[in-house]
């Protein structure tokens, strides 16, 4: 059975795939979102982190099988495994009106992340990592022009993908327009914008668009939103990559909301 194939589950047939990574699948046995069909673990590969994955699938009921190393790499398809794998439900997407829904004019404030244009995995788990340290609300990213949330986003994310509310969108600028109708100031991020994030109002019902990693924020997209702001650089390179300026928006937010 290959990395992507379903599992016939009462008639009915559930799409899985292979995570991978003692990070990843332990967050996803913690997060308790997907469905887990067995655990692969490699022979003699038996570590204190693989323990506590062994005592949850024990208490979850979960076939674990040993394994062979090689056939390990086979089944995730990568060197990168770390002795683990399993076989699981896909990533479960939550829907836009979860997160439109859960937004209240008068109440806590928001922070979403708006990820355009972004096709390296790497990028976005990173993005996904930051984001869940920071508190973010949800994460929304377009279905086409964008990585999808894999088992190599998992990973790259050392398992916060599996706690993160992600929304994939099939039309990013009305998806804009329905925040702004909430009540969120839409703030993109783009490198020749004259207004610093540090100098822009981040407290409030906010979503931070962050743009890929060659041509980044689509021009429709940034035409919709509210304002643009950069983050100051000095030296040869005139650029940061997607996953570092996007870190660098949403702890700039988290300074603003809880430390100033």
């Amino acid at each position: 059975m290959t990395a992507h194939e379903g599992i016939i589950l009462k008639k009915k047939i559930v799409k899985t795939e292979i995570l991978y990574g003692i990070n990843p699948v332990l967050e996803a046995l913690k997060a308790g979102r997907r469905d887990f069909f067995a655990v692969y673990i490699a022979k003699k590969k038996i570590s204190q982190r693989l323990e506590k994955v062994l005592t949850l699938t024990e208490a979850k009921k979960i076939p674990v099988e040993w394994v062979e190393t090689s056939q390990l790499k086979s089944l995730t398809g990568t060197d990168q495994h770390q002795g683990i794998g399993a076989r699981t439900s896909r990533f479960p997407l939550s829907g836009i009106s979860d997160i439109i829904d859960s937004i209240q004019p008068n109440g806590t404030n928001h922070l979403l992340l708006l990820i355009d244009n972004v096709m390296d995995p790497h990028n976005l788990g990173a993005l996904v990592r930051t984001a869940l340290c920071v508190g973010v609300d949800g994460i929304i990213i377009p279905k086409d022009r964008s990585v999808s949330p894999t088992p190599a986003v998992s990973g790259a994310s050392a398992g916060a993908l599996e706690h993160i509310h992600l929304v994939r969108v099939t039309n990013m600028v009305n998806t804009i327009e329905a925040l702004k109708e909430k009540g969120l100031w839409i703030a993109g991020m783009e490198k020749t914008s004259a207004k610093s994030i540090f100098f822009s109002d981040l407290t409030g019902h906010v979503a931070i668009v962050i743009g890929g990693e060659e041509k980044g924020i689509r021009p429709l997209v940034k035409k919709h939103c509210d304002f643009l702001m950069s983050i100051p650089q000095t030296g040869p390179v005139n650029s940061l990559n997607a996953s570092v300026a996007g870190a660098v928006a949403m702890y700039e937010a988290f300074r603003q909301r809880h430390l100033s």
